[in-house]
């Protein structure tokens, strides 16, 4: 069993864990800032974000960030001069904005919304999956998703998979040259896991962070299970990171409804196990 260690606490509630430049990166969603993480667990709070809450980013292939804004129907661009833009406009889509975010090798941008105000108490909808093009040109290209959470981009850049939260599967689509989605299949029928934020290796499995099960978990197209990493607490987004891409980092905390967006004394981990298969695909290549 692959040994935890804690990279960084003192975080209330992170998720949208993402690798690039050399360090770890998460938005703490209680704080409404965006950490850089080093895996010696220095913490630097991203500054130049102006009245931006992030709830999830990633980053165009010529490195300018891409931000979602909580609560809001719009992906902002950092540009490389630290100026932010609207890089789409989403109100016609989603005007309650959006909750994942990821980047392929060809600049374009999947985001995914829910459907529906999970905090306000609203009744849950089956969600849609959006398409930005790099010249922020957006539509819809999935919908029907239940309370769609992490996606990721397999290592050839053919196909897109979505984490179904509740109904305990990922959802796998394949990615047409214009960027559209088609061929919808199941990926991997979970059972009890609760698929949350995911990300691919070089061997084509896919890790997802799991909430209720206080885990991340390993599995193969088709459902096979191959490892298990136990948090502790739940798992709320992973990435895999380090020189060699093999670290697994996982944002865990004990979920505690929407109290833990403000919860005091924060519970919030970035947590790392070292694992045998690197990092590919997308986000953060």
């Amino acid at each position: 069993m692959a040994e935890v260690r804690v990279v960084a606490e003192g975080i209330v509630m992170g998720e949208s864990v993402r690798w690039h430049d050399g360090r770890a990166w998460l938005c703490d969603w209680g704080a409404g800032t965006l950490l850089a993480v080093d895996l010696d667990g220095t913490v630097e709070v991203v500054p130049d974000l102006g009245d931006v809450v992030p709830w999830t980013v990633d980053w165009l292939p010529d490195g300018r960030l891409l931000v979602v804004p909580r609560g809001e129907p719009r992906l902002v661009r950092v540009e490389a001069d630290g100026r932010l833009a609207t890089h789409a406009d989403l109100a016609a889509l989603a005007p309650g904005g959006c909750n994942e975010l990821v980047v392929d090798g060809r600049g374009n941008a999947y985001l995914n919304a829910i459907g529906y105000d999970m905090l306000a108490g609203e009744a849950p909808t089956t969600g849609t999956v959006l398409l930005v093009t790099p010249d922020g040109s957006a539509r819809q290209v999935a919908d029907d998703v239940h309370f769609p959470n992490g996606m990721a981009v397999t290592p050839d850049g053919s196909t897109l998979v979505v984490a179904e939260s509740h109904a305990n599967r990922l959802t796998a689509f394949t990615i047409e040259a214009d960027g559209s989605l088609s061929g919808r299949r199941p990926w991997a029928e979970m059972g009890t896991g609760t698929p949350d934020g995911i990300c691919t290796d070089a061997e084509g499995a896919i890790w997802y962070a799991d909430v209720p099960n206080a885990c991340c978990t390993r599995v193969l197209d088709g459902g096979e299970v191959t490892q298990v990493v136990p948090l502790g607490r739940g798992g709320f987004s992973c990435a895999l990171g380090g020189p060699d891409r093999r670290t697994l980092l996982a944002a865990a905390t004990t979920w505690r409804g929407a109290e833990t967006f403000t919860a005091s004394p924060p519970a919030g981990r970035l947590l790392a196990a070292d694992v045998e298969v690197a990092a590919a695909g997308w986000p953060s290549p």
